[in-house]
Formats: C-alpha cells, structure tokens, sequence
C-alpha cells in the first residue's frame, strides 16, 4: 500500500482519542476498486470503552447518533454494544478528509476473548481473514514488542498490509501488554482446524482459504438478503496471497504432523490432501476455541480419562469425522446467527432509524448487482 494511502489511514487516528489497536478493513482499499463512495471501514480496540467514549463525544459528538447525545451519552452506548450486542458499537457514515468511514469501538479484553474462545465469533472471524505482512515478519514483531517490553517504553507504530488491508497497532507496554499478534496466531489455527474438518480428503488451497473464510459468514442472516452472494469467492481470489502468507506456518506444522500432505499443480496453488482418520478428527476438535468444544461436547457427549499426568480429563465421544464436523457446523451456525441478529439490533438502536435504514439499503443494493 502506497505510503500515501497509509498517512491517510493513519491520519484518521488523530481525530478521536488514543486507541490500543487498529484494523483497517473493506473493499475500497483494494487497488482494483473502483467504488470510491463506499465507507472504508475501522475497528479500534480500547482500553476502557465507557472512558474512551466519554472523551470522543467531546471531540466528535457528530459521530453519534443525536438521541444518544441527549439521552444517555456514554453510558448508554457501552451498554447498549455489551447487552444487546456483541460488545462492539459502530459509528457508521462519519465523514473524513472527503472520505466516508465507519468505526468499530470495542474493549480489549473482549477482542482478545473472542479470538481465543469463539464466544460470539464476530471480530474474531474478521481477524481470520488476512492480517498478516509480507514485508514485516512476524518474528520481527515478536523480537520488537519483547524488547520494548523489556525496556519499559511505550511505542507507536504502524504495520501496512498490501491490498485492502491494513494492521494499525499502538502498543502500551506496560507490566501485561497484549500481544495481538500472537494471540490471533490461536484464532488462525482454530480456524485452519475448523476448515479442515468441513472439507473432504482432497482440496485445493483456495478451496482451503474460501472454506476458512465462510466459516464467520455462516448462519450470519444478512447473507440471506444484505450481503454480494461472490463476496467469500472475491475476498480470496483477490488476497490469495495473504491468505498464503498467514496460514502457510499452521499448513506446516501440521504437515510435519503428516495430518496433511501439501503438493504442487500446474496452477500457481497447491493441492492438498489431508488424514481424515478419527485420531486426526479427534486432534482438530482438541483444537478448537473452549466455548465451541463445550457446545460441541453437550451435543455429542463426553467421556472421563486419565491422561499422562494422572489427573482426569472430558473428552468428546466422536464416533466419525462426519458427526463431528455436522456438530460443529450447527454450532458454528448457531454462534454466527445469535451474533449477527443481536448487533443488528443493537446497530439499529445506537445509529437510529434513518443512518439504519440507509447503511441496510447500500447493503441490498451491493447484493443486488451480485445476484443480477
């Protein structure tokens, strides 16, 4: 991305108050977009959601909703993202710098679980699509936030992610900083193992990357009616190689666990064929996020063992690859529906009935030339 387009980018972070950690989202930063009305779109994670409001309704009460403003001010807004939606409340058509945005606002510590536990699977399926840097890697990240951990600074930096990506973090190393990276590392293999379990024995990698990427769209009800029907087809092929880069480390570690095979084509991707014995099954649900193996075990019921250690342990009764695979899908299914209906209804109520009305109908609109 051009350092232009990124200054502006980061520019945007000047105008509301310090964030802990930034991604950048969206069809129009793509540079074969050609849509240049449509919102670019940002997630910002804060520290402590009712502060970090408080202050932006001095600096930006415009952002908001007006009855917001006058009825409950931050208050409100944070309870309504926590108790009527999934923790994230957005500010959509804010304008900036000739640009129209729409900013997420969530709480750390609900970022950082989602990714690890599933629990409302919403921000945690958008980090699964690409995040990662071709030209900073990630062994650079970790070496730079230990030795900035280890001096005691607080730092600010920007990581820029080719096509219609790009990773903002600003780093408050303190005594328990948040490594983002590393904990998304979790969230990938999860979501790697989750793919697996949904794909028959032989594939190709795209088919890999489509069926990782779906896994946060199922279930999610503006499917049916608000979302472009190619938009998993055209988020791969046009970030194949992030997709790439991203999982290429899980693809072999778990091939050094002869779980997969990886071969190449005539194609610029690789084929892939992969054990689907019930040790490996058994293996890819252990690697699952908690909240959805506790589902998971409800549904198929779970049994006592002792492991090396002496100490007893649950473990799932699986009797195929394909009932535990249908398990977790209906409960993937199930996670992304409750999701997406609670923030759309909590969206409704923080951006009122006409911004409502008019994001829902660009929506449509954008799904209705994709179903044309």
């Amino acid at each position: 991305m051009e350092n232009e387009k990124r200054a502006e980018l980061v520019s945007f972070l000047k105008a509301v108050p310090s964030v802990e950690f930034c991604c950048v989202y969206g069809s129009t930063l793509h540079p074969n977009n050609k849509d240049k009305s449509a919102m670019v779109d940002y997630i910002l994670g804060v520290s402590d959601p009712l502060q970090w409001h408080s202050q932006n309704l001095k600096m930006n009460a415009d952002h908001y909703a007006s009855w917001l403003r006058l009825l409950g001010r931050a208050k409100l807004i944070t309870q309504i993202a926590d108790e009527i939606g999934v923790g994230v409340h957005f500010n959509p058509f804010v304008t900036w710098n000739d640009k129209m945005l729409k900013y997420g606002v969530v709480g750390m510590h609900d970022l950082v679980q989602d990714m690890l536990n599933w629990e409302r699977f919403y921000l945690s399926g958008r980090l699964q699509k690409p995040v990662c840097l071709p030209d900073f890697p990630f062994f650079l990240y970790k070496f730079l936030s230990f030795l900035l951990n280890f001096c005691g600074l607080i730092y600010q930096y920007y990581l820029p992610i080719s096509g219609s990506l790009v990773l903002l973090v600003q780093v408050h190393i303190l005594v328990d900083n948040l490594d983002i990276a590393n904990t998304n590392s979790v969230n990938l293999r999860a979501a790697l193992s989750a793919a697996l379990l949904l794909l028959p024995s032989k594939f190709t990698q795209e088919d890999l990357f489509a069926k990782i990427c779906s896994l946060s769209y199922m279930g999610d009800l503006r499917m049916l009616f608000a979302e472009d029907k190619k938009k998993v087809k055209r988020i791969v092929q046009g970030q194949f190689d992030l997709f790439h880069s991203m999982y290429k480390p899980f693809l072999q570690e778990y091939e050094a666990k002869d779980f997969l095979r990886v071969s190449a084509s005539g194609t610029d991707q690789a084929n892939i064929s992969q054990d689907c014995g019930l040790p490996v099954t058994c293996f890819l649900v252990s690697s699952l996020p908690p909240a959805i193996r506790s589902q998971m075990g409800m549904k198929l019921g779970e049994k006592k063992r002792i492991n090396e250690y002496g100490r007893a342990i649950n473990e799932f009764i699986i009797g195929s690859r394909e009932e535990a695979a249908k398990c977790m899908q209906k409960v993937l299914r199930r996670t992304v529906m409750v999701s997406s209906a609670r923030q759309a209804v909590s969206g409704l109520l923080a951006v009122g009935g006409i911004n409502a009305t008019r994001y829902l109908a660009n929506k449509m609109q954008k799904a209705w030339k994709s179903w044309t």
